[in-house]
Formats: structure tokens, sequence, C-alpha cells
């Protein structure tokens, strides 16, 4: 029955021996973790011997932990145009940094598209000129319609005296700054060949006049030759004693 007694006393003792420990945790700081652990135990053996055994164990862990979460990132809406029939089209965007997320979307109207639907439908109605006309507000439509002879109508006028009216009044193309852009490079070619027309006649009058000139005086010259030689053989001199006597004729 003692050595029962003895046993339960330590357990007893090791259960209230000296155990700490504390932990704190603070996002962004110092981490700091410490702890201690202390047990004794002993035995006692019949003969009244006694082994006690003590054990010490205290440890400390400090983690410095320093961190920047960046915010999740900003999903772009979905849009759509909810309809094959309806030009219009959705667009959306974007944007994630370090420290802020922003996203965005809305709807845009496709001219283009408009005019197509509108060009077929009067086309449907048996209206081609105005068909055509619709199409024409297209600066491309219109450029091309000038270029392949056919100008866009103009008032009720097509052809000739469409193309009159556009030459009359060229602030109302939809291509009026292009057409600019294309007239100043026409204008800027022709004056280079006209300049160059103009100085190659100029060089062909003037090699045409020095071959004139030299033409002139190789025949005063064949006329001088000539005169010279007719002198000769109309002249004879003969010298008797001291007189010339002059013979005309052979």
């Amino acid at each position: 029955m003692k050595k029962w007694i003895i046993i339960l006393a330590l357990l007893a003792s090791s259960v209230l021996a000296d155990d700490t420990n504390t932990q704190t945790n603070t996002s962004g700081s110092n981490t700091n973790i410490t702890g201690g652990y202390e047990s004794t135990s002993e035995t006692t053996y019949a003969d009244g011997s006694t082994n006690t055994t003590t054990t010490n164990n205290d440890s400390t862990s400090t983690t410095n932990n320093k961190s920047t979460v960046p915010p999740p990132s900003a999903n772009s809406p979905s849009y759509s145009s909810m309809s094959q029939d309806v030009c219009s089209m959705g667009v959306s965007g974007s944007v994630t940094t370090g420290f802020v997320g922003i996203s965005g979307g809305k709807h845009f109207i496709d001219e283009n598209c408009e005019r197509i639907k509108l060009a077929k439908v009067l086309q449907d109605f048996g209206m081609k000129v105005a068909s055509v006309a619709v199409l024409c507000q297209d600066a491309r439509v219109h450029a091309a319609m000038q270029s392949a002879g056919t100008p866009c109508p103009f008032n009720g006028k097509i052809g000739a005296e469409a193309q009159a009216l556009w030459d009359k009044y060229p602030e109302l193309r939809p291509d009026y700054e292009q057409y600019l852009a294309k007239e100043e490079i026409i204008s800027k070619v022709d004056a280079k060949i006209v300049e160059e027309a103009r100085i190659a006649a100029e060089e062909i009058a003037a090699e045409e006049e020095r071959l004139m000139e030299e033409a002139r005086l190789a025949e005063i010259e064949r006329l001088k030759q000539l005169e010279e030689a007719k002198k000769k053989a109309n002249e004879k001199v003969i010298i008797i004693d001291s007189d010339p006597l002059i013979i005309h004729g052979d």
C-alpha cells in the first residue's frame, strides 16, 4: 500500500510540474513562440533506495514575416449583343495593379453594319439609287465608285452630271480629306511632268539652234572658199620684163 501511494505522488508531481507554453502571432510583424517544460520522476525501491530524474526543456522561436498580399485579379464583364440582328458589339476590359483592380465594359454601335442593312432593305424595295447612295456615305465606297467611273448619286443626278456636281462641291464628299491628299499628289506629279517637258523642249530648241548656227557658218565658209577658187581660176598673172600682164580667161 505504501508503494502505491509513492507512485501516485510521483505522478501528481509530474502533472503539477512547471509547464508554460506561450504563443503570440501578429500578421505583418514579429512572431514569438516560447515554451518551457520541466518534469521530475522519482522511483523508490523495496530496499529503500531512491532514483530521481529531472528533465528541463526551454525553447524560444522568433520569426520575422512582413509581406503585402496583392488584391484579387479584376475580371472583365461579359457583354453580348443579345441578338444576331443587332449592329452592336460589346467591349470590356480590366486592369489589376498591386493595390487596386478595375474592370468595365460598354456597347458600341457598328455603323458599317447598319449601313449595309439599310442598303439591303432599300434594294429589296426596288430603290436601287437610294441603296447605292446609302453605301456611298462610306468614304471607301465613294472613292471606289469614282475610280470605277460610276460616281455616286448627287441630289438625284447620276453619271457625268453627278460627277460634275461632286467636282463643284468637293467639300460634301465623305472622303474629302483623302480627296485633297490625292489632288495634291496629282498636282505635284503634273507640275513635275510639265517642268520636265519644258526643260526637254528648251534643250531640243537649243540643240536645233546650235545645229542651224553650225550649218550657217559652214555655208559661209563654203561660199568663201568657192569665191576664192573662182578668183584663182579667172586670173593669171604673167610677169614679162617686170611688167605684169593680166590675161583673162584660159
